[in-house]
């Protein structure tokens, strides 16, 4: 076979795929938001999918991605909730069962204890009103009727990617009605690549008594030593109200040192730069690496509550390298 052809295979699948993208998109309407409205107003429940197949192992995708973005769930194997783990299902609970015939026979127990507690709410999906899950689900979401990809229209492939992207869309949905950020989806993931990209500054910055402070008023000479004994290259500047008015860097006393001037018993706030930049505490540590490489500077006063003369604690680029924020 030439590899023209195998690149053509490719195409057509992913074409066919998104047609049927296209049709679960125009399928969006007042069951999915009753859908989302069910979840979130599931307070004192739990969220559980089911599914067997192929929908079982989407069922676990679901659950995953709702269980990141703040919305609590689990996934329960339809075969074991007939052999004692139905016992997981409990008043108040909402149940997801995701069935492209809605008939296969390991649901069925399922979907008969959900309708005997009234209390319990049976959101069905599947791509057969006629069914027994259709029927009976007290949410009902009717999945496109899509055409499989590749020989013979039998392989679950344009079936399983609209499974997928329902899913996905119920979980981007719930995480908007929530509000849930990306410092929240930072806690969920605290391992990883992702929860590196995700750091703040004050995942990282140094506070309290490790905030190289000085007091305006001090001579140069004890300002040297202190910038030395800190061993940070520079010194945040506070007047008597602890306000953040300047900053004296390693590059600030080079620069006096070619002027060839005697600065060393001048107080420090008249050689300091002035208003010093500030970020606040939660900017990504990503963002505050770039204004330092726009800036062309090793270290920022960090703030919070929009408060820029008040500073918190302070960053130097060494700990954004040190935690390989790049």
């Amino acid at each position: 076979m030439r590899n023209k052809n195998l690149i053509n295979i490719a195409k057509q699948v992913i074409k066919v795929e998104l047609d049927s993208l296209k049709k679960l998109q125009l399928s969006i309407g007042k069951s999915f938001e009753q859908i989302i409205k069910t979840i979130i107003n599931c307070r004192n429940g739990k969220v559980i999918i089911s599914g067997v197949g192929k929908s079982g192992i989407i069922g676990k995708k679901w659950s995953a991605t709702l269980s990141s973005t703040g919305t609590p769930s689990f996934f329960l194997d339809a075969s074991n909730a007939s052999h004692g783990d139905m016992g997981q299902i409990t008043s108040n609970d909402i149940i997801i069962l995701i069935s492209l015939s809605g008939q296969s026979e390991e649901l069925k127990n399922i979907i008969q204890y959900a309708s005997r507690n009234k209390n319990i709410k049976l959101i069905g999906i599947t791509s057969k009103k006629d069914s027994l899950l259709y029927k009976n689900a007290d949410i009902k979401f009717l999945l496109p009727s899509v055409k499989e990809a590749g020989p013979g229209n039998f392989v679950p492939t344009s079936s399983t990617t609209v499974q997928i992207a329902l899913g996905d869309a119920i979980a981007i949905a719930c995480m908007n009605y929530r509000n849930f950020g990306k410092l929240d989806f930072k806690k969920f993931h605290p391992s990883g690549s992702l929860s590196i990209k995700l750091k703040t500054v004050e995942d990282l910055m140094l506070i309290g008594r490790n905030i190289p402070y000085v007091d305006e008023n001090i001579r140069m000479v004890s300002a040297l030593k202190k910038i030395e004994k800190k061993g940070l290259g520079v010194l945040i500047v506070r007047d008597k109200g602890n306000n953040t008015n300047g900053i004296l860097t390693d590059g600030d006393l080079k620069r006096l040192s070619n002027l060839k001037i005697n600065f060393q018993n001048l107080e420090i706030k008249k050689v300091m730069k002035k208003k010093p930049i500030s970020v606040d505490k939660d900017m990504l540590a990503a963002q505050a690496l770039s204004i330092m490489n726009t800036k062309k500077i090793t270290s920022l006063c960090v703030h919070k509550n929009g408060k820029k003369n008040k500073t918190v604690g302070f960053i130097h680029i060494h700990q954004i390298l040190d935690a390989n924020i790049s």
